[in-house]
């Protein structure tokens, strides 16, 4: 047991497995899953696609964690993208083609990626600091994307476009399948080539890592830039749900879930180590949090606050002091047991 309550998920999923028992007994039907009309439907099914954003978000915000940095302009990012794709369909002559669908995400796409060589060029050429060289884009890619859509909610009419955010393949929802995909691809690069160990290796000591050959600004650069495509996927799959461009709140705060579920998951902050099914857990229990919250009966809008009293206990879970100071405590009790 002892073993088991060590592993870094341990902690992680066990908080997750309590949110779910709790949701179970205050509505019995949380587990539950029916078919309807050829489509998975259930909490559990809106959980996993409702959470599809924050974990591919997330998932970014993993590698470039563990490079030490931190990206908080993928929120931007993904409003961009959506305005993109938006403004694009809404200004075709043929707004509801599924080939226009397809070049408005191609677009979407691009300027992503082109946003994140930004920002890797920022941190990784100019040495700026991953947290500034981010605000940068952070608090200039609002208004970018207020600009794109004239300030106004874009809305569009694209049933190939909306199959991104709310469509669904062999009953599940598309959203669902990409997230897991872009999970399964960046699991595989990372874990079964040498990709993870040299992103860890520059996380640990950039400058050793150059030293030994490896090109750590390479590896900087390119985690920026997975990190801002992962953000403008997610963008476009809240875009597609709500089929219209919100550049004010399309992606507000999910920077935030994303660094929490990292966190959570037990990636350090401190770089040098990641560990993605624990961000993957992290992300799902977000997700779970956010819809615990009013099924319990408290405002939706006390999200943040539970998410800040889980975010330290499971930190202090998971320090070594922290734990230390707790191994350090028992001892006393049992001389005094003894004593008395």
């Amino acid at each position: 047991m002892r073993e088991l309550v060590r592993r870094p998920l341990f902690w992680p999923t066990l908080a997750l497995l309590l949110l779910i028992t709790l949701n179970t007994v205050v509505t019995p039907s949380f587990l539950s899953v029916r078919i309807q009309d050829g489509h998975l439907y259930g909490s559990l099914i809106d959980i996993l696609r409702n959470g599809a954003p924050v974990l591919l978000v997330a998932l970014g915000m993993t590698l470039v964690i563990a490079t030490r940095g931190i990206d908080l302009s993928v929120g931007a990012v993904a409003a961009i993208s959506g305005a993109v794709a938006c403004v694009y369909i809404a200004g075709s002559d043929r707004p509801a083609a599924a080939s226009t669908a397809l070049v408005a995400i191609a677009i979407a796409v691009v300027c992503g990626l082109l946003l994140g060589l930004w920002n890797g060029f920022l941190v990784s050429v100019i040495g700026i600091q991953p947290i500034i060289a981010t605000l940068v884009l952070m608090t200039a890619g609002r208004g970018l994307a207020m600009l794109i859509t004239d300030g106004q909610i874009t809305t569009v009419v694209n049933p190939a476009f909306k199959v991104l955010g709310a469509g669904f393949v062999a009953t599940l929802p598309v959203a669902i399948l990409i997230a897991l995909a872009v999970f399964a691809v960046t699991a595989v690069l990372a874990r079964r080539t040498a990709l993870g160990m040299l992103i860890e290796s520059v996380g640990i000591n950039p400058e050793a890592s150059r030293l030994a050959g490896i090109h750590a600004r390479t590896i900087t650069w390119t985690v920026y830039v997975f990190g801002a495509f992962c953000a403008g996927v997610a963008g476009l799959m809240i875009a597609s749900n709500t089929s219209a461009a919100d550049a004010n709140n399309a992606g507000l705060w999910i920077e935030l879930d994303a660094i929490l579920a990292v966190v959570i998951g037990g990636t350090s902050l401190a770089g040098g180590k990641f560990s993605l099914l624990g961000t993957l857990i992290g992300a799902m229990f977000i997700q779970t949090l956010a819809t615990t919250i009013p099924t319990i009966g408290i405002p939706a809008e006390a999200n943040y606050l539970f998410k800040a009293i889980v975010v330290i206990a499971v930190c202090l879970l998971q320090s070594p002091k922290a734990r230390a100071a707790l191994r350090s405590r028992r001892p006393v009790r049992t001389v005094k047991a003894d004593a008395a």
